[in-house]
């Protein structure tokens, strides 16, 4: 019986999912992982506001530590990319987020 009771009990469980990173405001982002390196990310953005706009790829890396790329700097309408490495310990890379 309390076998039943513990299966029933997972049964309720409820997964949750985790909201996809947004891009800062004033940017139009692409993001992706290099066509033949699995451990390198970059995000690729245009700046469609009216002041400048500074922006870094973040890299969520399994087991190495997380990375940012280089901080760039975008006035109106230039458009440049960031790019990180993942270490060669982890998994890869798990998920890319722009940061303002």
């Amino acid at each position: 019986m309390l076998a039943g009771a513990a299966i029933a009990g997972l049964t309720t469980l409820v997964v949750t999912a985790t909201p996809a990173a947004a891009t800062p405001p004033g940017l139009s982002c692409q993001t992706g992982k290099h066509a033949n390196d699995d451990y390198t990310g970059y995000a690729l953005c245009q700046n469609n506001g009216g002041t400048p706009q500074t922006f870094w790829v973040h890299l969520v890396c399994g087991w190495a530590p997380d990375v940012d790329g280089e901080h760039v700097t975008l006035q109106p309408g230039q458009s440049s990319q960031s790019t990180a490495h993942c270490g060669s310990i982890g998994t890869g890379i798990g998920e890319i987020s722009v940061q303002p």
